[in-house]
């Protein structure tokens, strides 16, 4: 995969975000936002945009596991924030790294904040492409 960061674009944000990622193989997989539930269908964290957003990127590892690739096959990942503050970008991103460590995929990514997800106690659900080893 090849990641283009152009110096036509800002670099402030690379340090989170690569601003194209180019995928070589035609083997993607697309995965489902995931939210705060756990393998027992229980919310984590109530009310709590820490202890959801620790979830969610914990059932995404879980996916990238399942798919036998790791955060560096991650082409975008799209965050979707209800009620979005701007203090809460710090909070996601903190949390992405406590859980990939330096690993945290440098991928086309898109920051959303939106009124509402599917179900009223979700607060945060990201998705994301990947491509296949």
């Amino acid at each position: 995969m090849k990641r283009i960061n152009p110096g036509t674009l800002t670099n402030s944000v690379t340090h989170l975000i690569s601003h194209i990622t180019v995928a070589s193989s035609s083997r993607l997989a697309f995965v489902s936002g995931q939210v705060a539930l756990n393998e027992k269908g229980e919310l984590i964290g109530k009310g709590n945009y820490e202890l959801q957003v620790l979830q969610v990127f914990t059932n995404l590892s879980y996916a990238l596991e399942a798919l036998n690739a790791g955060p560096e096959h991650i082409v975008q990942m799209k965050i979707h924030v209800v009620d979005h503050q701007p203090e809460l970008v710090e909070v996601i991103f903190n949390a992405g790294f406590q859980l990939f460590g330096t690993a945290w995929p440098l991928t086309a990514s898109t920051y959303l904040g939106v009124q509402s997800l599917a179900l009223p106690d979700w607060l945060i659900e990201v998705d994301m492409i990947v491509e296949l080893p």
